[in-house]
């Protein structure tokens, strides 16, 4: 039997567009008006879409619309979107920080929230009093507050600054200890909005094994909104997409992800420009970017040609190439310089970098194109300007067709031998 710790149910969240108390005073009277006639809020069906890159017909937003999903003790639920999908307004509505439109949230136990650097503290205060505040807020008692006290401070890395005021700490010292605070106070469910993107990698990482911990080992339920998929695919167990306010897929996280990615710009194996719109600067100016395979298939099994047209605007100028690959989660996969730097005349040229046979995994990748002229100075950086999608043939997998993992995937030779007794 499922033990439900979380559900909500057809949660909603409108919100007015324009200037606040803009006639809101006849809105306010309209909707009293309706609720003691029994009657619905005459504004609930006049709401757009909550699509940033169009404009709407309404001054009436839906940030969400007909949210419906359930939590299970002790999982991880990763919850991703765009910028705008309404993920940090579910999570305010599961805080209880606002309230829903319409719809309702059930829950079972304590709730602790990180939803944006400083929530929650108090910025006259120490981070010690900070430390019982929040603790008290979640309903502890003093003498649970003081059990856990040596272990937040430790974990914050904050033990010097402890009786300091909060207002006098960095935005990573805030994160870090609220963080602590949030963990180790022990609420049954724990929300984590991007906060931890403040924090410096070695927190980021101990942060994650903190969540790992307490929903593995303690059996809490974590709630984690990130752009950093790598971070998600490693803690999450399950997964939201949000579109447009909307859940656009529920599942395992790494359907999830493919969703997710699957929403991103297409991919693009060549971009080109004329010689006035090419980007670079005086010296030099890159003219197109290409990826190539035998048969413009894009296999495991084939190489993958990067090739990089460029124009010399100077006489004898070293000029050089090195691209960088990212995964879809933006994982940095590696970068590969030109090492022979050379003088060049005037004139059109193109470098070609050879990516192995039998080296990358199935999966989309996203080439980075850099351009160097003298001194090493960057003439041109085009971030993510082509990409592929990898798949494969199958022809080395043999009888085994289960999931293979890694960003990489060369065919490195074995030898079988017979060993005596």
């Amino acid at each position: 039997m499922k033990d439900i710790i979380l559900k909500a149910e057809n949660i909603s969240k409108q919100y007015r567009l324009g200037e606040v108390g803009t006639g809101t005073l006849k809105h306010d009277f309209n909707r009293w008006w309706h609720q003691i006639r029994g009657k619905e809020n005459p504004y609930l069906k006049i709401g757009d879409t909550n699509d940033r890159s169009t404009k709407g017909n309404s001054d009436y937003v839906w940030a969400l619309q007909d949210i419906n999903f359930e939590v299970e003790r002790g999982e991880v639920l990763g919850i991703i979107g765009k910028n705008g999908a309404g993920k940090s307004t579910l999570l305010k509505i599961l805080s209880k920080v606002t309230a829903p439109t319409t719809g309702s949230i059930k829950s079972r136990g304590r709730i602790a929230s990180l939803l944006e650097v400083g929530t929650g503290f108090n910025g006259e205060m120490t981070g010690r009093e900070n430390i019982f505040l929040n603790g008290a807020i979640l309903g502890m008692t003093k003498k649970e507050i003081t059990s856990k006290l040596d272990e937040i401070i430790e974990f914050s890395g904050c033990g010097r600054y402890i009786d300091t005021p909060v207002k006098r700490y960095s935005s990573g010292m805030t994160v870090r200890l609220a963080f602590a605070v949030a963990a180790f106070l022990e609420p049954e469910i724990l929300v984590v909005d991007e906060v931890l993107a403040v924090g410096d990698a070695e927190f980021q990482k101990k942060a994650i094994g903190k969540m790992q911990d307490i929903s593995r080992g303690e059996g809490r339920t974590v709630l984690f909104v990130s752009h950093n998929l790598a971070a998600v695919k490693q803690l999450c167990t399950r997964g939201i997409v949000l579109e447009h306010g909307l859940i656009k897929f529920e599942g395992g996280i790494d359907e999830a992800l493919d969703v997710y990615n699957s929403n991103l710009d297409d991919l693009v194996t060549e971009a080109a420009w004329s010689i006035d719109k090419a980007p670079g600067n005086l010296n030099a100016k890159i003219t197109s970017v290409k990826l190539m395979s035998e048969d413009q298939r894009f296999l495991i099994e084939n190489e993958i040609s990067v090739e990089v047209e460029y124009v010399n605007l100077l006489e004898n100028q070293k000029i050089n190439c090195s691209i960088s690959i990212f995964d879809d989660q933006n994982n940095y996969v590696l970068a590969s310089p030109n090492l022979e730097r050379r003088f060049l005349e005037k004139g059109r040229y193109k470098s070609t970098c050879i990516v192995p046979k039998d080296f990358l995994n199935k999966g989309k990748y996203y080439f980075t194109v850099i351009l160097v002229g003298n001194n090493f100075e960057i003439i041109a950086q085009l971030d993510k300007i082509v990409s592929v999608d990898l798949d494969e043939e199958g022809i080395h997998r043999k009888d085994y067709f289960g999931y293979w993992g890694g960003i990489v995937r060369p065919y490195l030779k074995w030898e079988n031998n017979k060993v005596e007794l």
